[in-house]
């Protein structure tokens, strides 16, 4: 069984920004916006991460919409003080998908 997964810091989230090329933190949560050459595209690449999703059991909130797939990363099992909060699961799941969109 895996370790449960505990909040990132300030400086840890400040630290992983800087290895995620075209992430940022939006509300909390770790955000990117994918653009493709078209739909076929965009589903195919999210049809890849499934896997590895499905193996971390570490779900993205996403959107599809055309060529575009967005995307929102939190731990919902991790709190902090105010709700759900950043993990290294997180972390781990966007690097997953940057290297999937290359």
């Amino acid at each position: 069984m895996s370790p449960r997964p505990t909040a990132l810091s300030p400086v840890e989230i400040e630290v992983a920004l800087s290895s995620l090329p075209g992430w940022s933190l939006r509300a909390g949560k770790l955000y990117r916006k994918f653009e493709f050459s078209d739909f076929l595209a965009a589903l195919d690449f999210m049809n890849r991460a499934v896997g590895f999703i499905e193996e971390q059991n570490h779900h993205p909130e996403w959107l599809n919409v055309y060529n575009r797939v967005e995307v929102e990363l939190i731990t919902h099992e991790v709190q902090d003080r105010v709700g759900p909060a950043l993990s290294k699961l997180d972390v781990a799941l966007a690097k997953h998908l940057n290297a999937l969109a290359l």
